[in-house]
């Protein structure tokens, strides 16, 4: 089974893909990524095949658009994440994962929820595709008090199927063969979106989400749906939650493991990736947490260097930390509340802090609360009692740890990668749909970044 990983340039949506094409190379299955590749090589394990996708079309670049969208917050972020980097990035990597189709002849397509342009190559081949979901804020009605901003969203997506001459009324954020989430209802709760018979948020008109409940209806390729009945099933069979898929990650950073502190409770504090220069007002309210809790507590601090300030000798200050080795030497986290750190911590059993700074990081945060596995703080206004008081929450409270462990369990009883790797073993393979390509298997390329040719979309 040849299987094709469609990715954008984020590090927390690419680890997981990582993992699970490692178990289906140790299975004997050939796996290969498209994406952004000047983003995406250093991510990817050495030797692994990346055909480029999107690297010179994009508008913007993506320093420039960073530092457009840093300071932005609320639905201004979200406008931005859609309108500016979405979207474009959907029709940037068009042409290139066409290429990646062709090239590779892929049996097994595997999108990202936020790389569009997967599913609407998938379907003009006519593969079987799967959802890689490395966030589940996607499950939990993130709209419900915004409804116009889902609606905007919506048209946005409806808009994209249309110019990319792909058929009308399907979201290409949920597959109708299978959709792979990162996490398990033990954490994001058993609700669901309002879903149709194959498992996509139920769409009118324009593409435009109804609100209502769920309803029996057909497949965009006109097979019969099964309704999703009140009382029933929360979410349909195809919807498979693996947990986190942790594996091999390149890194280049060394840790002084000898200044961890054996004789007091050890906390990282890390703002993620994409949001770590944002913490210029946040990180001196951590500095003034910490000394409050010194005698008791050692905090490493994951920062840029020129915001970190005078770091006191009882923190650990470092600019990135390997974070997947740190995790078992700690007893609680800090952060921003971006998914794959909050899974990475719950997996280790580990009692959250969570700022939430803008994205699906509020909804992640409360699933955080309300799955009784930490506290929220203001990230914009943090101050630093408030800080003190929910770390010490967590760290004293074992209600916290408790919860902690509890998700801890139901992550390792899901499987991770090697239950993602079943279920796409499960997949029929080959072109599916009356009237499509079907899909021929040439050898594959070497290893490397395959170069890309300037084709038509769907």
């Amino acid at each position: 089974m040849r299987v094709l990983f469609v990715v954008p340039p984020l590090v927390g949506h690419v680890n997981p893909t990582i993992a699970v094409a490692a178990e289906l190379t140790a299975r004997g299955h050939q796996v290969a990524w498209t994406g952004p590749a000047a983003a995406l090589a250093p991510l990817l394990p050495a030797g692994s095949l990346l055909y480029a996708a999107g690297d010179g079309d994009a508008a913007d670049s993506t320093d420039v658009l960073h530092g457009r969208w840093r300071d932005l917050r609320g639905i201004a972020a979200l406008r931005f994440l859609w309108a500016e980097v979405l979207i474009p990035l959907a029709r940037a990597m068009l042409p290139g994962v066409h290429t990646a189709v062709e090239a590779f002849a892929p049996d097994v397509l595997v999108a990202d929820q936020q790389a569009l342009a997967g599913p609407l190559v998938a379907c003009r081949h006519g593969l079987p595709w799967a959802t890689s979901a490395t966030t589940s804020a996607e499950f939990t009605r993130p709209f419900d008090g915004v409804p116009k901003v889902g609606e905007w969203v919506a048209q946005r997506i409806a808009a994209l199927l249309a110019e990319s001459g792909a058929p009308s009324g399907w979201d290409p954020r949920f597959s109708p063969h299978l959709v792979l989430v990162f996490s398990t209802p033990a954490l994001i709760g058993d609700g669901s979106p309002a879903l149709i018979g194959d498992g996509s948020p139920e769409l009118i008109g324009d593409g435009v989400p109804s609100g209502n409940g769920a309803r029996a209806s057909g497949a965009a390729d006109g097979t019969p749906g099964v309704a999703v009945r009140p009382g029933g099933r929360r979410y349909p069979p195809h919807y498979v939650f693996v947990g986190p898929a942790f594996g091999a990650r390149p890194s280049a950073h060394d840790f002084p493991w000898h200044r961890l502190d054996p004789g007091r409770a050890r906390v990282l504090v890390s703002l993620g990736t994409l949001n770590r220069e944002a913490g210029a007002r946040f990180y001196p309210a951590v500095l003034r947490a910490a000394d409050a809790l010194a005698d008791r507590a050692q905090l490493i601090l994951a920062a840029p260097v020129d915001l970190a300030g005078a770091v006191p000798e009882h923190m650990v200050h470092q600019e990135y930390v390997p974070q997947l080795a740190l995790l078992p030497h700690l007893d609680a986290v800090l952060c921003h509340g971006g998914h794959n750190t909050v899974c990475e911590a719950l997996a280790h059993g580990l009692p959250l802090v969570v700022a939430p700074v803008r994205d699906d990081q509020p909804i992640v945060a409360r699933q955080v609360t309300e799955a009784g596995a930490g506290v929220r703080v203001r990230f914009g206004r943090a101050r630093a009692d408030e800080l003190h008081r929910a770390l010490a929450a967590v760290l004293d409270d074992p209600a916290h740890r408790r919860a902690a462990r509890r998700i801890q369990a139901s992550f390792a009883a899901a499987g991770g990668a090697l239950t993602a790797a079943d279920r796409l073993e499960k997949l029929p393979s080959g072109a599916t749909g009356p009237g499509r390509s079907a899909v021929r298997h040439p050898a594959p390329p070497g290893p490397g970044t395959a170069p890309t040719e300037n084709e038509k979309g769907p």
